[in-house]
């Protein structure tokens, strides 16, 4: 009887192990599951006041949603400020203002309940702009942003160095001590947000980067100038920048506010914080330096080896030659040949050739990873093809809708 009455505790314990086994792989799906699921944002804008911001619209609502797998979200904009409704808003975990924000009482009431029951919300520059002594809507001005109203601009728009002032928040994670921007023009503000205890400032202009502007008469010599911070009393974040440069005489943009690999990481960062899918993303290649492959395993070149300005972008057989030699630059450039690619006349059609050129600054430059091996140029939209999905010599690179396919998949240098 002996061995019967010790064999029953390990069969009972043989049990509870399985039972244990059990629940843990009927609960572990569950939570991988729950980790993996997307955070929604709806993205609200006007789309019809200074061509700058309408030019920045244009650019996020194309930028986003190329981001979206890749960091866990899905992207859906929005003119319609009706849609900022206590049910609707229910569906979404993040709400972006990108050139305004709510004027009607229906709106801001049903946004501020939002925000006051844990809602994400991100903000970008003239979304916090009010000139109005006393503000239009206090709660948000003052107590939400902390801002009250609008003191100065910087003029022109630039590209400034900017500090991080706080290393330790999930938006700012793994960037060094100081990043570079992408160009904006910049706003000041009634109140120092310094001397509120509920704002988190997440990064400043350093001190290194004055003058800031090229109009005299609207630069900033010194001061101190926060250009995203958070609100500890609530889940958001504001983003001062939002402004691209403008030629106004021909409506042609000549900035990209999404040019700053740095700035994008902490902008993604910062939206997966707000979604709750916390974590760093990689940051954006850089310094890699080599061949620049796509269809047919063809090298992307430079006709003729000219580095003259208007140079034709073709594919051409490897030959590792100096035109086949592309440097990834941390500011989202490719060079080549002393000069950098370049989408013709800053067009944004279809069929826009693609071309070497004077290297500017401009988002015409400006090309980032998108999904499956794509090139995006965040200023169009557009991706980088191939012309008529050939692989032969000669075959030109142009900008063209990104549809996936094989003739818009190319391959980076690493190192």
């Amino acid at each position: 009887m002996v061995p019967i009455r010790t064999a029953r505790p390990r069969t009972a314990i043989r049990l509870l192990a399985l039972v244990a086994l059990l629940l843990a792989a009927l609960t572990a799906p569950f939570h991988r599951a729950h980790a993996a699921t997307p955070f929604k944002i709806l993205a609200f804008y006007d789309g019809t006041y200074d061509a700058a911001h309408i030019s920045f619209v244009h650019e996020a609502n194309s930028w986003f949603p190329q981001q979206a797998a890749a960091n866990g979200f899905s992207y859906t904009a929005t003119n319609d400020w009706n849609q900022l409704n206590t049910a609707n808003l229910a569906n979404y975990q993040v709400v972006m203002f990108l050139d305004n924000y709510p004027h009607t009482a229906a709106q801001q009431s049903a946004f501020r309940g939002y925000m006051e029951g844990g809602g994400g919300w991100m903000g970008f520059h003239v979304a916090a702009y009010n000139d109005q002594t006393p503000s239009d809507w206090s709660w948000y001005h003052e107590t939400f942003l902390g801002t009250g109203t609008f003191k100065s601009n910087s003029w022109g728009p630039t590209s400034e160095t900017l500090r991080i002032e706080d290393p330790n928040h999930a938006a700012t994670a793994g960037l060094p001590s100081t990043i570079t921007s992408s160009v904006s023009e910049w706003y000041s503000w009634q109140h120092d947000l310094r001397q509120n205890p509920a704002i988190d400032i997440l990064a400043s202009m350093d001190q290194s980067t004055f003058p800031i502007g090229t109009d005299p008469n609207q630069t900033w010599y010194s001061g101190y100038y926060p250009i995203v911070w958070s609100n500890r009393n609530y889940k958001m974040i504001y983003n001062n920048f939002g402004h691209n440069a403008m030629d106004y005489a021909t409506n042609t943009t000549l900035s990209s506010t999404f040019a700053s690999p740095q700035q994008n990481q902490l902008l993604l960062q910062g939206l997966r914080w707000l979604g709750g899918a916390s974590g760093p993303v990689t940051p954006p290649p850089g310094g890699g330096s080599g061949a620049v492959t796509g269809l047919g395993g063809k090298c992307v070149d430079v006709a003729g080896a000219s580095s003259a300005n208007g140079a034709a972008v073709q594919l051409y057989d490897c030959n590792g030659t100096n035109a086949q030699s592309w440097t990834v630059g941390s500011d989202g450039t490719l060079r080549a040949l002393g000069k950098c690619m370049d989408v013709a006349a800053a067009g944004t059609a279809n069929g826009t050739q693609v071309q070497l050129y004077d290297c500017n600054g401009t988002g015409s430059q400006v090309w980032q990873p998108g999904t499956g091996g794509a090139l995006v140029n965040p200023q169009s939209g557009k991706c980088l093809d191939a012309t008529g999905k050939s692989s032969a010599n000669g075959t030109r690179l142009q900008i063209w809708s990104c549809t996936g396919a094989t003739n818009q998949v190319w391959h980076l240098p690493t190192t």
